[in-house]
């Protein structure tokens, strides 16, 4: 969430950077709104103070001897009753402004870093760095056609059981799932991660902390009986793991990596990647969270991206680094790399992972800060994909492929797969 003080103080810079985001935006009225919340503030505040000050010279007076129930005893006592109700009504004018202003900058996502490319659309990002030597050629399968061909998995039968855009593994399939979530989660916590399996059903308060809401509503799925909706990614409950929190100073940087399974809509998506494991409505992905204090984010940005990178490197997957410009930024980002796997069958760079840096907007609206000695401040969140399960899937299968049908399992990943090829 946005700084109210900033849109109060210093509102260009704020439609400045909403500007670059493509957003064109008019603050007066929330800058407005937000200098009559901090009058009343101090009004109330001075009212507090002026009814604790007629508080402490009633006592003075009944222990200097005046009657509890004497007149001047009462003067003070009806001016004392006089201000509680006057701050009554400040309280009351305050808790509708906040919620005014509330939703108001719920609605704005984060700013994007200085350096940050300016563009309008996914054609402006920039290439940072390439691993690996991607596959290229005429007679490479996409994942979609091996998988069939080996019976990994089946989508007539899963629209039966759900509706298009759901996928059932099987046999093969599901145990390189499996092996891939296992793989990740041990290569992850080998290096400081705290593993968490968090609920997959989350609340409103939780979506609207990690800024999923109410941006991205029509984008989840939600139970109609209950305030709860299926998280669509565990940045999600990982961001409110430890919501309305103060964290000590001492046990930052906090690093957790979590399996959950994910769901979301796909509105607009329709006849993209219809076929196989790209696009779903349910997908597993394994996700890195970082809480770190504001002075060490930059360097800690560095190293959630190398950890997603180090994933793709053991797979010996070719992929991309690209740092996204400000139209292709995602809602709670200041900054982004992504990172993108090549697939040889379908011949292009795949999103496999997004590296983001969300300074203090998460925390914002979370309420998640640290104290070091009297200070209290707002930590730093930041997140990746370590890694999109079925994305690397498909990774595997496409540049695993051999000439006899079968596919090669990465040497990293046999001791979970059990066997160093995938065969009918």
């Amino acid at each position: 969430m946005l700084n109210p003080r900033e849109i109060r103080e210093n509102s260009s810079f704020i439609e400045e950077g909403l500007n670059r985001r493509g957003l064109k935006v008019n603050l007066d009225l929330l800058k407005a709104h937000s200098k009559k919340l901090k009058e009343l503030e101090q009004q109330r505040s001075n009212l507090q103070a002026e009814g604790n000050a007629v508080g402490k010279e009633v006592g003075k007076q009944i222990k200097a001897g005046k009657q509890p129930n004497g007149d001047e005893v009462a003067l003070l006592r009806n001016k004392g009753n006089s201000i509680k109700t006057k701050v009554s009504l400040i309280e009351e004018e305050e808790k509708t402004l906040k919620k005014l202003i509330k939703e108001q900058i719920l609605h704005y996502p984060n700013l994007p870093s200085s350096d940050c490319p300016d563009g309008k659309n996914e054609k402006d990002n920039i290439q940072i760095r390439t691993w690996g030597k991607p596959l290229v050629g005429e007679d490479f399968k996409e994942h979609w056609q091996i998988a069939e061909e080996l019976g990994l998995l089946d989508t007539e039968r899963s629209v039966r059981i759900a509706k298009s855009r759901f996928v059932t593994l099987l046999g093969q399939g599901a145990k390189l799932e499996r092996s891939l979530i296992n793989f990740m989660l041990d290569m992850h916590t080998s290096k400081g991660y705290k593993e968490v399996l968090p609920p997959v059903l989350v609340n409103t308060a939780s979506l609207e902390g990690s800024g999923q809401l109410p941006k991205f509503a029509e984008e989840s799925f939600r139970c109609s009986e209950d305030d709860l909706w299926l998280t669509p990614t565990a940045e999600v409950p990982l961001t409110s793991l430890h919501r309305d929190e103060i964290i000590p100073f001492e046990n930052l940087p906090i690093k957790y990596v979590a399996y959950s399974p994910c769901f979301r809509r796909e509105a607009g998506s329709y006849g993209k990647d219809t076929r196989g494991l790209i696009r779903l409505h349910q997908f597993n992905k394994v996700e890195l969270y970082w809480f770190v204090d504001s002075a060490n984010s930059n360097e800690a940005y560095k190293q959630i991206t190398e950890d997603a990178e180090a994933i793709l490197q053991a797979l010996e997957l070719p992929y991309r680094v690209m740092k996204l410009c400000t139209g292709d930024l995602g809602f709670s980002a200041s900054s982004t790399h992504d990172l993108e796997v090549w697939l040889p069958g379908a011949n292009s760079y795949r999103e496999i992972s997004s590296c983001s840096l969300c300074d203090d907007f998460q925390a914002r609206r979370s309420s998640i800060r640290t104290k070091k000695g009297k200070q209290t401040h707002l930590v730093h969140t930041l997140n990746a994909s370590g890694l999109a399960i079925g994305r690397t899937m498909a990774a595997v299968l496409e540049n695993g492929q051999q000439s006899d049908g079968t596919v090669k399992i990465p040497e990293a990943l046999v001791p979970y797969f059990g066997k160093p090829f995938l065969k009918s």
